[in-house]
């Protein structure tokens, strides 16, 4: 076949670095090379089971305009590609007719030696670590190279004789990440949690699945959650727990209180650098049962000011005994006591008058609160409204609300 380089390089050098980028999977293009922008990666940096996409722009082997052809197949356009320690001859195929862009992909495996029999869930699973045997080349879409999580991958194109193009990326673990999908959940109801790591997608033609801890403040021993991927090659985990308060803890059911902090954790083993293989990372996510978060366990809202007769008011006159009331709600599904407090301030913001009332609200009860002032002298005042769990204990249930009042 007749190679025309010098053509080859003017066009590499005179074509925008993304005008042939490949977009096998998600739209992103990454494109990475020693000395030159013909061979193209999907990613910058990939995980230790990644699926590797590489397009080799070569328009001087696009053959025959009428056919499909490839590259790799001879010993004049040999390509390799390589990891740390492990390497096999590959071809690739032209995306269409007449295009002169060549693309496959290759599986990375990881290397199964690197965890040892623990495994990188600590229960013994491990990748595969398989490698392909190639007779007399892999490709497009069969190659298998073992990796690690500090590793690379590299490819390189003899696109003529003592002429070689190469492109290269990183393979690094990742740190995981875990949480709740919601801040609460109702005793009953069914929690969701989820870990995203991409170094437990072992598998990207598979379903993966490991186990986790989660407990509860009433079961401190908690269960073992059987967490599974959301789908082939996702790197996301999700795992549904029940919560029971009727029932003790067994499979994915788990024995709370109200009012409990559930607790799951994940244990990372597979942590990007500077971390060691044999370093592991403790993570934990919180989410309450059968109770709602801080400033939302009671709302207080529609603040008016009200006379002694229960009428509402739009002026206030110097010694008239007014009401400043409010329509405060129980959000939670149990009894709730509160301290409801009037705050009055004058317009250099010093406080004229501070009163409050407690008492107990049923689950979802609203009740109409209000205190009594009594102004002395006419001017501009703010009335600071609060609803606490109790004078001793002034953790706020609702947020604080205000309301302007003028006294003439």
């Amino acid at each position: 076949m007749k190679k025309i380089v010098p053509i080859l390089i003017i066009l590499a050098l005179l074509v925008p670095f993304n005008a042939f980028s490949f977009q096998p999977v998600s739209g992103q293009t990454v494109s990475t090379s020693s000395g030159s922008s013909l061979i193209h990666f999907n990613k910058n940096v990939f995980s230790w089971t990644d699926r590797v996409y590489i397009t080799i722009y070569a328009p001087d082997f696009n053959s025959d305009p009428n056919l499909i052809d490839e590259i790799g197949v001879t010993s004049d356009d040999k390509i390799t590609v390589s990891t740390n320690g492990h390497s096999i001859p590959y071809h690739l195929v032209e995306t269409g007719t007449n295009t002169g862009i060549f693309s496959g992909y290759v599986t990375l495996t990881g290397d199964p030696t690197i965890k040892g029999t623990i495994g990188v869930d600590g229960q013994g699973t491990n990748p595969t670590g398989i490698q392909s045997t190639c007779n007399p080349t892999c490709g497009p879409t069969n190659g298998f190279l073992p990796s690690t999580g500090n590793d690379g991958i590299s490819v390189s194109f003899e696109y003529n004789r003592d002429q070689v193009i190469t492109g290269s990326a990183l393979i690094r673990w990742n740190e995981g990440q875990i949480k709740w999908l919601a801040p609460n959940y109702p005793v009953g109801g069914q929690a969701i949690l989820q870990i995203t790591d991409p170094d437990m997608n072992l598998n990207p033609d598979a379903i993966d699945k490991f186990d986790t801890s989660v407990w509860s403040d009433s079961d401190s021993g908690g269960i073992k959650v059987s967490m599974t991927e959301t789908g082939p090659d996702t790197g996301v985990f999700q795992g549904t727990v029940y919560l029971t308060s009727d029932l003790s803890s067994s499979g994915n059911r788990l024995h709370v209180s109200p009012g409990d902090t559930v607790t799951g954790e994940y244990i990372d083993t597979t942590l990007p650098l500077p971390h060691s293989p044999s370093d592991q990372m403790r993570m934990v996510a919180t989410t309450t049962a059968g109770s709602v978060p801080p400033l939302e366990q009671a709302s207080s809202s529609n603040a008016r000011v009200l006379d002694s007769t229960g009428n509402p008011l739009t002026k206030v006159n110097v010694n008239q005994q007014i009401h400043i009331v409010s329509d405060v709600t129980n959000n939670e599904d149990k009894d709730q006591p509160f301290a409801y407090l009037v705050q009055i301030q004058d317009n250099n913001g010093i406080t004229v008058s501070l009163s409050w009332i407690t008492g107990s609200m049923a689950p979802h009860q609203t009740m109409n609160l209000g205190q009594s002032w009594m102004p002395t002298s006419p001017g501009s005042y703010t009335a600071q409204i609060f609803v606490w769990e109790s004078i001793k204990e002034p953790n706020a249930l609702a947020t604080p609300s205000t309301l302007p009042i003028q006294v003439r």
